[in-house]
Protein backbone atom coordinates (compact mmCIF):
# COMPACT_ATOMS: atom_id res chain seq x y z
CA UNK A 1 0.00 0.00 0.00
CA UNK A 2 1.00 3.40 -0.68
CA UNK A 3 1.94 5.60 1.85
CA UNK A 4 0.42 8.43 -0.05
CA UNK A 5 -2.67 7.25 -0.11
CA UNK A 6 -5.49 9.07 1.88
CA UNK A 7 -8.33 7.17 4.19
CA UNK A 8 -11.54 6.38 2.87
CA UNK A 9 -13.78 9.25 2.04
CA UNK A 10 -10.97 11.77 2.50
CA UNK A 11 -9.69 13.77 -0.89
CA UNK A 12 -7.14 16.07 -1.95
CA UNK A 13 -8.93 19.15 -2.88
CA UNK A 14 -7.36 20.30 -6.33
CA UNK A 15 -7.03 24.02 -7.33
CA UNK A 16 -10.23 24.27 -9.64
CA UNK A 17 -12.49 22.88 -7.43
CA UNK A 18 -10.88 24.54 -4.47
CA UNK A 19 -11.08 27.95 -5.92
CA UNK A 20 -14.86 26.88 -6.90
CA UNK A 21 -14.95 26.29 -3.29
CA UNK A 22 -13.35 29.76 -1.66
CA UNK A 23 -15.47 31.61 -4.03
CA UNK A 24 -18.51 29.81 -2.62
CA UNK A 25 -17.28 30.35 0.67
CA UNK A 26 -17.15 33.80 0.47
CA UNK A 27 -20.35 34.68 -1.50
CA UNK A 28 -22.05 32.45 1.52
CA UNK A 29 -20.34 34.60 4.08
CA UNK A 30 -21.17 37.94 2.48
CA UNK A 31 -24.94 36.84 2.32
CA UNK A 32 -25.11 35.94 5.86
CA UNK A 33 -23.40 39.42 6.88
CA UNK A 34 -26.23 41.04 4.86
CA UNK A 35 -28.79 39.84 7.10
CA UNK A 36 -26.42 41.05 9.92
CA UNK A 37 -25.19 37.85 10.93
CA UNK A 38 -21.42 38.18 13.07
CA UNK A 39 -18.73 35.12 11.93
CA UNK A 40 -17.96 33.03 14.67
CA UNK A 41 -14.82 30.62 14.42
CA UNK A 42 -14.87 27.76 16.78
CA UNK A 43 -11.91 25.54 17.72
CA UNK A 44 -11.49 22.90 15.47
CA UNK A 45 -11.34 20.36 18.68
CA UNK A 46 -12.79 20.19 22.42
CA UNK A 47 -13.02 18.61 25.47
CA UNK A 48 -15.60 15.41 24.89
CA UNK A 49 -17.57 16.31 27.89
CA UNK A 50 -18.43 19.96 26.35
CA UNK A 51 -18.73 18.80 22.65
CA UNK A 52 -21.35 16.12 22.99
CA UNK A 53 -23.34 18.19 25.53
CA UNK A 54 -26.81 17.70 24.75
CA UNK A 55 -26.11 16.20 21.67
CA UNK A 56 -27.42 12.80 20.04
CA UNK A 57 -26.45 9.31 19.92
CA UNK A 58 -26.13 9.74 16.51
CA UNK A 59 -23.30 12.61 16.52
CA UNK A 60 -21.70 10.99 19.48
CA UNK A 61 -20.97 7.78 16.75
CA UNK A 62 -19.93 10.72 14.08
CA UNK A 63 -17.09 12.12 16.80
CA UNK A 64 -13.37 10.83 16.14
CA UNK A 65 -12.24 11.17 20.13
CA UNK A 66 -8.09 11.13 21.04
CA UNK A 67 -6.64 12.21 23.89
CA UNK A 68 -4.96 15.42 24.69
CA UNK A 69 -1.15 14.85 25.10
CA UNK A 70 -0.87 17.84 28.09
CA UNK A 71 -3.89 17.46 29.94
CA UNK A 72 -5.01 13.24 29.51
CA UNK A 73 -8.41 14.20 29.03
CA UNK A 74 -10.59 13.12 26.27
CA UNK A 75 -11.15 15.52 23.04
CA UNK A 76 -13.20 15.36 20.49
CA UNK A 77 -12.57 16.38 16.82
CA UNK A 78 -16.21 18.25 15.77
CA UNK A 79 -18.31 16.41 13.86
CA UNK A 80 -20.82 19.46 14.04
CA UNK A 81 -20.40 23.25 14.63
CA UNK A 82 -23.95 23.77 15.44
CA UNK A 83 -23.53 22.83 19.04
CA UNK A 84 -20.28 24.61 19.38
CA UNK A 85 -22.01 27.95 17.78
CA UNK A 86 -24.88 27.29 21.19
CA UNK A 87 -22.23 26.81 23.38
CA UNK A 88 -20.95 30.35 22.33
CA UNK A 89 -24.09 32.20 22.50
CA UNK A 90 -25.05 30.76 25.92
CA UNK A 91 -21.92 31.03 27.98
CA UNK A 92 -19.50 32.93 25.85
CA UNK A 93 -21.89 36.07 24.71
CA UNK A 94 -24.87 35.65 27.38
CA UNK A 95 -27.34 38.12 25.55
CA UNK A 96 -30.24 38.93 26.17
CA UNK A 97 -31.56 40.42 22.68
CA UNK A 98 -30.92 38.52 19.30
CA UNK A 99 -28.00 37.03 18.13
CA UNK A 100 -27.41 36.18 15.07
CA UNK A 101 -24.13 34.53 14.07
CA UNK A 102 -22.57 32.02 11.05
CA UNK A 103 -19.37 30.10 10.66
CA UNK A 104 -17.89 28.35 7.95
CA UNK A 105 -14.86 25.32 8.69
CA UNK A 106 -14.21 21.84 8.61
CA UNK A 107 -15.95 19.24 10.66
CA UNK A 108 -14.54 15.46 10.61
CA UNK A 109 -16.58 12.34 10.41
CA UNK A 110 -16.25 9.04 11.46
CA UNK A 111 -18.30 7.76 8.62
CA UNK A 112 -19.92 9.16 5.20
CA UNK A 113 -23.57 10.39 5.71
CA UNK A 114 -24.19 9.19 2.45
CA UNK A 115 -22.76 7.06 -0.15
CA UNK A 116 -19.95 8.95 -2.09
CA UNK A 117 -20.04 11.71 0.66
CA UNK A 118 -16.81 13.13 2.05
CA UNK A 119 -16.36 12.68 5.84
CA UNK A 120 -14.17 15.70 6.02
CA UNK A 121 -17.50 18.61 5.23
CA UNK A 122 -16.88 22.18 4.92
CA UNK A 123 -19.72 23.11 6.91
CA UNK A 124 -21.27 26.88 6.77
CA UNK A 125 -24.29 27.78 8.72
CA UNK A 126 -26.07 30.60 10.49
CA UNK A 127 -27.83 30.81 13.64
CA UNK A 128 -30.45 33.00 14.88
CA UNK A 129 -30.93 32.72 19.09
CA UNK A 130 -33.22 34.90 21.12
CA UNK A 131 -36.51 34.80 19.12
CA UNK A 132 -39.36 32.34 19.19
CA UNK A 133 -41.79 33.35 17.33
CA UNK A 134 -41.70 32.78 13.90
CA UNK A 135 -40.46 35.18 11.87
CA UNK A 136 -36.93 34.35 13.16
CA UNK A 137 -38.43 30.80 11.28
CA UNK A 138 -38.82 32.64 8.61
CA UNK A 139 -35.61 34.42 8.37
CA UNK A 140 -33.77 31.70 8.63
CA UNK A 141 -35.78 30.15 5.23
CA UNK A 142 -34.91 33.51 3.13
CA UNK A 143 -31.16 33.52 4.11
CA UNK A 144 -30.88 29.89 3.47
CA UNK A 145 -32.30 30.64 -0.27
CA UNK A 146 -30.42 33.67 -1.04
CA UNK A 147 -27.27 31.85 0.33
CA UNK A 148 -28.17 29.02 -2.37
CA UNK A 149 -29.45 31.87 -5.16
CA UNK A 150 -25.95 33.42 -4.56
CA UNK A 151 -24.52 29.93 -5.44
CA UNK A 152 -26.29 30.01 -8.20
CA UNK A 153 -28.21 27.33 -7.30
CA UNK A 154 -31.11 26.30 -9.70
CA UNK A 155 -34.51 24.41 -9.53
CA UNK A 156 -35.05 24.73 -5.84
CA UNK A 157 -37.90 23.01 -3.76
CA UNK A 158 -38.15 23.98 0.01
CA UNK A 159 -39.48 20.62 1.64
CA UNK A 160 -41.54 21.80 4.95
CA UNK A 161 -42.36 19.91 8.21
CA UNK A 162 -42.73 20.56 11.61
CA UNK A 163 -41.39 18.00 14.88
CA UNK A 164 -44.39 19.40 16.59
CA UNK A 165 -46.46 17.20 14.69
CA UNK A 166 -45.15 13.52 15.49
CA UNK A 167 -44.61 14.84 18.86
CA UNK A 168 -48.31 15.35 19.25
CA UNK A 169 -49.43 12.12 18.06
CA UNK A 170 -46.49 10.43 20.14
CA UNK A 171 -47.42 12.05 23.58
CA UNK A 172 -48.43 10.12 26.16
CA UNK A 173 -47.48 6.99 24.48
CA UNK A 174 -45.88 4.62 27.26
CA UNK A 175 -43.13 3.28 25.01
CA UNK A 176 -38.89 3.38 25.26
CA UNK A 177 -36.45 5.45 23.28
CA UNK A 178 -35.78 2.11 20.90
CA UNK A 179 -39.76 1.93 19.79
CA UNK A 180 -39.64 5.77 19.63
CA UNK A 181 -37.01 5.68 17.21
CA UNK A 182 -38.15 2.95 15.48
CA UNK A 183 -41.67 4.73 14.59
CA UNK A 184 -39.94 7.76 13.60
CA UNK A 185 -37.40 5.18 11.42
CA UNK A 186 -41.08 3.86 9.77
CA UNK A 187 -42.83 7.42 9.38
CA UNK A 188 -39.74 8.75 8.09
CA UNK A 189 -39.41 5.52 5.25
CA UNK A 190 -43.21 5.93 4.64
CA UNK A 191 -43.35 2.19 5.82
CA UNK A 192 -47.02 1.73 6.42
CA UNK A 193 -46.76 -1.89 7.48
CA UNK A 194 -43.87 -1.40 10.13
CA UNK A 195 -45.92 1.63 11.61
CA UNK A 196 -49.18 -0.63 11.93
CA UNK A 197 -47.16 -3.47 13.71
CA UNK A 198 -44.69 -0.95 16.20
CA UNK A 199 -48.00 0.93 17.34
CA UNK A 200 -50.87 -1.69 17.61
CA UNK A 201 -50.92 -0.97 21.44
CA UNK A 202 -50.70 2.54 21.04
CA UNK A 203 -54.33 4.07 21.67
CA UNK A 204 -56.39 4.47 18.53
CA UNK A 205 -55.80 8.29 18.29
CA UNK A 206 -52.66 8.27 18.06
CA UNK A 207 -52.18 5.38 15.86
CA UNK A 208 -54.59 6.29 12.93
CA UNK A 209 -52.89 9.84 13.40
CA UNK A 210 -49.22 8.29 12.46
CA UNK A 211 -51.02 6.08 10.16
CA UNK A 212 -52.63 9.28 8.56
CA UNK A 213 -48.80 11.19 8.47
CA UNK A 214 -47.22 8.71 5.78
CA UNK A 215 -49.67 10.09 2.88
CA UNK A 216 -49.62 13.50 3.92
CA UNK A 217 -47.40 14.77 1.46
CA UNK A 218 -47.42 16.82 -1.39
CA UNK A 219 -48.65 20.73 -2.02
CA UNK A 220 -50.72 22.86 -0.13
CA UNK A 221 -53.53 20.47 -0.05
CA UNK A 222 -51.87 18.37 2.46
CA UNK A 223 -52.33 21.35 5.48
CA UNK A 224 -56.15 20.76 4.74
CA UNK A 225 -55.86 16.95 4.60
CA UNK A 226 -53.98 17.15 7.44
CA UNK A 227 -56.65 19.43 9.42
CA UNK A 228 -59.09 17.08 8.57
CA UNK A 229 -56.99 13.84 9.47
CA UNK A 230 -55.48 15.57 12.89
CA UNK A 231 -58.09 17.65 14.47
CA UNK A 232 -58.09 15.84 17.75
CA UNK A 233 -54.27 16.18 18.26
CA UNK A 234 -53.29 19.09 20.41
CA UNK A 235 -51.10 21.43 18.98
CA UNK A 236 -51.18 20.19 15.69
CA UNK A 237 -53.28 23.35 14.60
CA UNK A 238 -50.55 25.89 15.74
CA UNK A 239 -47.98 23.82 13.90
CA UNK A 240 -49.79 23.41 10.03
CA UNK A 241 -50.85 27.23 10.47
CA UNK A 242 -47.34 28.30 11.05
CA UNK A 243 -46.40 26.06 7.75
CA UNK A 244 -49.06 27.53 5.95
CA UNK A 245 -47.27 30.96 7.22
CA UNK A 246 -44.18 30.52 6.16
CA UNK A 247 -45.49 29.09 2.49
CA UNK A 248 -46.89 31.73 1.88
CA UNK A 249 -43.90 33.82 2.22
CA UNK A 250 -41.46 32.11 0.12
CA UNK A 251 -41.33 33.46 -3.58
CA UNK A 252 -39.39 31.76 -6.77
CA UNK A 253 -38.89 28.09 -4.83
CA UNK A 254 -41.45 25.15 -5.35
CA UNK A 255 -42.95 24.61 -1.45
CA UNK A 256 -43.94 20.66 -0.66
CA UNK A 257 -44.83 19.01 2.69
CA UNK A 258 -43.87 16.18 4.13
CA UNK A 259 -45.27 15.50 7.64
CA UNK A 260 -44.63 12.13 8.07
CA UNK A 261 -40.52 13.25 7.92
CA UNK A 262 -39.27 12.87 11.64
CA UNK A 263 -35.52 12.91 11.28
CA UNK A 264 -33.65 14.39 14.16
CA UNK A 265 -36.86 14.33 16.04
CA UNK A 266 -35.21 14.56 19.43
CA UNK A 267 -33.14 17.47 18.52
CA UNK A 268 -35.99 19.49 16.48
CA UNK A 269 -38.52 21.01 18.54
CA UNK A 270 -40.64 22.81 15.52
CA UNK A 271 -40.05 23.60 12.11
CA UNK A 272 -37.65 21.54 9.94
CA UNK A 273 -36.72 21.95 6.49
CA UNK A 274 -34.84 21.04 3.81
CA UNK A 275 -34.04 22.29 0.16
CA UNK A 276 -33.79 20.36 -3.09
CA UNK A 277 -31.96 21.53 -6.23
CA UNK A 278 -32.25 19.79 -9.91
CA UNK A 279 -30.12 17.53 -10.48
CA UNK A 280 -28.62 17.60 -6.96
CA UNK A 281 -30.20 14.50 -5.52
CA UNK A 282 -29.88 14.55 -1.42
CA UNK A 283 -30.45 17.75 0.05
CA UNK A 284 -28.03 20.69 -0.01
CA UNK A 285 -29.17 22.74 3.14
CA UNK A 286 -31.17 21.20 6.13
CA UNK A 287 -32.35 23.02 9.13
CA UNK A 288 -34.86 24.12 11.34
CA UNK A 289 -35.73 25.10 14.87
CA UNK A 290 -34.36 23.76 18.01
CA UNK A 291 -35.21 25.61 20.95
CA UNK A 292 -33.45 25.53 24.35
CA UNK A 293 -30.15 23.63 23.02
CA UNK A 294 -27.94 26.33 24.75
CA UNK A 295 -29.57 25.58 27.72
CA UNK A 296 -26.78 22.36 29.05
CA UNK A 297 -24.10 25.02 28.89
CA UNK A 298 -25.78 26.87 31.69
CA UNK A 299 -26.68 30.15 30.53
CA UNK A 300 -25.66 33.74 32.53
CA UNK A 301 -29.17 34.47 32.22
CA UNK A 302 -30.54 31.17 33.77
CA UNK A 303 -32.86 30.58 30.92
CA UNK A 304 -33.45 28.52 27.63
CA UNK A 305 -32.64 30.23 24.26
CA UNK A 306 -35.00 29.63 21.21
CA UNK A 307 -32.85 29.15 18.57
CA UNK A 308 -33.46 28.37 14.41
CA UNK A 309 -30.97 27.88 12.20
CA UNK A 310 -29.72 25.94 8.91
CA UNK A 311 -26.28 24.18 7.64
CA UNK A 312 -24.35 22.70 4.38
CA UNK A 313 -21.48 21.52 3.28
CA UNK A 314 -19.64 24.14 0.86
CA UNK A 315 -18.27 20.35 -0.83
CA UNK A 316 -21.22 19.54 -1.92
CA UNK A 317 -22.66 22.86 -2.70
CA UNK A 318 -19.74 22.59 -5.35
CA UNK A 319 -20.20 19.71 -6.80
CA UNK A 320 -24.19 20.72 -7.30
CA UNK A 321 -23.05 23.53 -9.08
CA UNK A 322 -21.67 24.74 -12.53
CA UNK A 323 -17.76 25.01 -12.43
CA UNK A 324 -16.94 29.07 -12.61
CA UNK A 325 -15.29 30.79 -15.40
CA UNK A 326 -11.15 30.70 -15.10
CA UNK A 327 -10.62 34.87 -13.20
CA UNK A 328 -9.19 37.42 -15.60
CA UNK A 329 -5.53 37.40 -15.23
CA UNK A 330 -2.93 39.35 -17.03
CA UNK A 331 0.40 38.00 -18.24
CA UNK A 332 3.33 39.47 -17.74
CA UNK A 333 7.23 38.76 -18.98
CA UNK A 334 9.83 37.69 -16.70
CA UNK A 335 12.85 40.67 -17.17
CA UNK A 336 14.54 43.34 -15.03
CA UNK A 337 13.49 46.21 -17.41
CA UNK A 338 13.54 49.35 -16.18
CA UNK A 339 9.94 49.92 -15.00
CA UNK A 340 8.33 46.45 -15.03
CA UNK A 341 8.11 45.43 -11.49
CA UNK A 342 6.79 48.84 -10.75
CA UNK A 343 3.41 48.45 -13.44
CA UNK A 344 3.36 44.76 -11.95
CA UNK A 345 3.11 46.04 -8.51
CA UNK A 346 0.57 48.75 -9.60
CA UNK A 347 -1.76 46.55 -11.37
CA UNK A 348 -1.74 43.88 -8.32
CA UNK A 349 -2.59 46.82 -6.12
CA UNK A 350 -5.40 48.02 -7.88
CA UNK A 351 -6.88 44.65 -7.53
CA UNK A 352 -5.30 42.74 -10.45
CA UNK A 353 -4.03 39.30 -10.91
CA UNK A 354 -0.98 39.25 -12.77
CA UNK A 355 1.18 36.12 -13.13
CA UNK A 356 4.90 36.16 -14.41
CA UNK A 357 5.84 33.69 -17.01
CA UNK A 358 8.96 32.59 -15.90
CA UNK A 359 11.67 31.81 -18.89
CA UNK A 360 11.10 28.34 -20.45
CA UNK A 361 7.42 28.11 -19.53
CA UNK A 362 5.72 30.66 -21.67
CA UNK A 363 3.32 27.90 -22.91
CA UNK A 364 2.24 26.41 -19.46
CA UNK A 365 -1.59 26.31 -18.79
CA UNK A 366 -2.79 27.21 -15.23
CA UNK A 367 -5.54 28.01 -13.31
CA UNK A 368 -6.18 31.81 -14.75
CA UNK A 369 -7.11 33.36 -17.95
CA UNK A 370 -4.23 35.69 -19.07
CA UNK A 371 -7.05 37.41 -21.47
CA UNK A 372 -4.57 40.22 -21.40
CA UNK A 373 -0.59 40.98 -21.32
CA UNK A 374 1.72 43.72 -20.10
CA UNK A 375 3.67 44.81 -23.46
CA UNK A 376 6.56 47.57 -22.94
CA UNK A 377 5.63 50.17 -25.78
CA UNK A 378 7.45 53.66 -26.76
CA UNK A 379 8.94 52.71 -22.66
CA UNK A 380 5.88 52.19 -21.48
CA UNK A 381 4.58 49.16 -19.67
CA UNK A 382 1.41 49.20 -21.31
CA UNK A 383 -1.57 46.17 -20.35
CA UNK A 384 -2.52 44.90 -23.84
CA UNK A 385 -6.11 42.70 -25.04
CA UNK A 386 -4.12 39.86 -26.31
CA UNK A 387 -6.87 38.94 -28.58
CA UNK A 388 -7.08 41.96 -30.68
CA UNK A 389 -3.75 43.14 -29.82
CA UNK A 390 -4.69 46.63 -28.86
CA UNK A 391 -4.39 48.36 -25.07
CA UNK A 392 -7.42 47.11 -22.51
CA UNK A 393 -9.63 49.35 -21.08
CA UNK A 394 -9.80 47.46 -17.49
Amino acid sequence: MSAWLLPDHIADVLPSEARHIEELRRELLDTARGYGYELVIPPLVEHLDSLLTGTGEALELQTFKLVDQLSGRSLGVRADTTPQVARIDAHLLGRQAVTRLCYCGPVLHTRPERPHATREPLQFGAEIYGHAGREADLEALLLALDCLRAARVEGLTVDLADARIPRALLAGAMVDAQVLNAVHAALAAKDASALAQLTKGFAPAAREGLRALIRLYGGAEVLDEAEKALQGSPGVREALSNLRWLAERLEGVRVVFDLADARGWGYYTGLRFAVYADGAGDAVLRGGRYDGVGAVFGHKLDRERPAVGFSLDVRQLARATAARPLRAAIRAPWSDAPGLRAAVAALRARGETVVCVLPGHEDEIDEFDCDRELTEAAGQWVVMDRHHRKPSTQ
